[in-house]
C-alpha cells in the first residue's frame, strides 16, 4: 500500500507538471534539438542562484545538454536532482511544451531543501519535485523522453547509516527507469572516474568516484545501449585517489559523461 501511495503521488506531480499528452509534441518525433543558443539563454537567463551559476564553468552545462541531445518539448527525468542545478536549467530548454519531473531520496531532504525546491518550481513552473525512500523509487511507464543522472550514479551503491541512506539495488533501479523512458528515449549519465578494480560499494564509501567501465556494464545488462561519450569533462590531471570532497580536486575532477538510449525496437 505505501509503495501504490508513493506512485499514484508521482504520478499526480507529474500530472500537474506536464501538459496533457494530445497537447505536447512527441518530443522525438517531431521536436528540434535544443539549439546551443537556446540552452545557453536557459543557463544565462535571470533568477539562477549564485551558488548555481558559479557551477556553470566547470560543469559546462550547454555543451553537456547538447551533447546529450536534450529536445525542446522534452519531459525529462533529473534523478538524484540535489539542489535542481540541472533541473532548473533543463525547464527553460525544454519551453513551456515540455517539463521536468525530479526526485531526491527522502534522507537527503529537509525544511532548507524544500524551501529551496519551493523557490525553484516558483521561477520555472514546469518543473516539479518528489520525494520518496532510496529503496521505493518509482516511476510510471513509458513517460520520459530524457533522463539526467548528474554526479550520482555512483551513490545507487553508497550506504550511510550517517546519512540515513539505506543500501540500494542498482539493477532494480535501473529496470525502474528503464521501464520509464519512451522508447528511443536518452539517459545522460556524468559522473567522477575511479580507478578501475576494487569492490564498487568500497570505491564509492571511500572516494565517492565510480569505475567507467560498471556504468556502462550496469546500463547495458538493464537493456539500454551507449550511443556515445564525451571528453568534455575529462581532467587527465586528476589521479583518481582523492575523494572528490578533497579541497585539491573538488570541481575538478575527471569525469565521464555518456549517453544511454532505450532501443526503440
Amino acid at each position: 500500500m505505501r509503495k501504490t501511495m508513493l506512485t499514484l503521488t508521482a504520478l499526480l506531480l507529474a500530472a500537474t507538471v506536464f501538459a496533457p499528452a494530445a497537447a505536447r509534441p512527441r518530443a522525438h518525433a517531431v521536436a528540434p534539438r535544443a539549439a546551443a543558443a537556446d540552452i545557453a539563454a536557459a543557463v544565462a537567463g535571470p533568477g539562477r542562484p549564485e551558488d548555481q551559476t558559479k557551477l556553470d564553468e566547470s560543469r559546462k552545462p550547454v555543451e553537456i545538454l547538447q551533447f546529450e541531445g536534450l529536445r525542446r518539448g522534452d519531459i525529462a527525468l533529473d534523478l538524484f536532482a540535489g539542489s535542481g542545478y540541472y533541473s532548473e536549467i533543463m525547464g527553460r530548454a525544454v519551453g513551456p511544451a515540455g517539463g521536468v519531473l525530479a526526485w531526491d531520496p527522502s534522507n537527503f531532504v529537509n525544511d532548507k531543501a524544500r524551501a529551496a525546491w519551493t523557490a525553484l518550481k516558483q521561477r520555472q513552473a514546469n518543473v516539479g519535485f518528489f520525494v520518496t525512500p532510496a529503496t521505493a523509487l518509482s516511476l510510471p511507464a513509458n513517460a520520459f523522453d530524457f533522463a539526467m543522472i548528474h554526479l550520482n550514479y555512483h551513490d545507487f551503491y553508497w550506504e550511510s547509516a550517517r546519512y540515513g541512506l539505506p543500501r540500494m539495488d542498482p539493477a532494480a533501479i535501473l529496470a525502474t527507469l528503464y521501464q520509464s523512458m519512451k522508447p528511443g528515449g536518452t539517459v545522460a549519465v556524468i559522473d567522477h572516474v575511479a580507478n578501475p578494480g576494487g569492490d564498487t560499494r568500497a570505491v564509492v564509501e571511500k572516494y565517492h568516484r565510480i569505475d567507467p567501465a560498471t556504468i556502462k556494464a550496469d546500463f547495458q545488462r538493464a537493456g539500454f545501449v551507449l550511443e556515445a561519450e564525451s571528453s568534455l569533462l575529462r581532467n587527465p590531471a586528476d589521479d583518481h585517489e582523492k575523494s572528490v570532497f578533497d579541497p585539491a580536486i573538488r570541481g575538478k575532477t575527471d569525469r565521464v559523461a555518456y549517453r544511454f538510449r532505450k532501443p526503440r525496437k
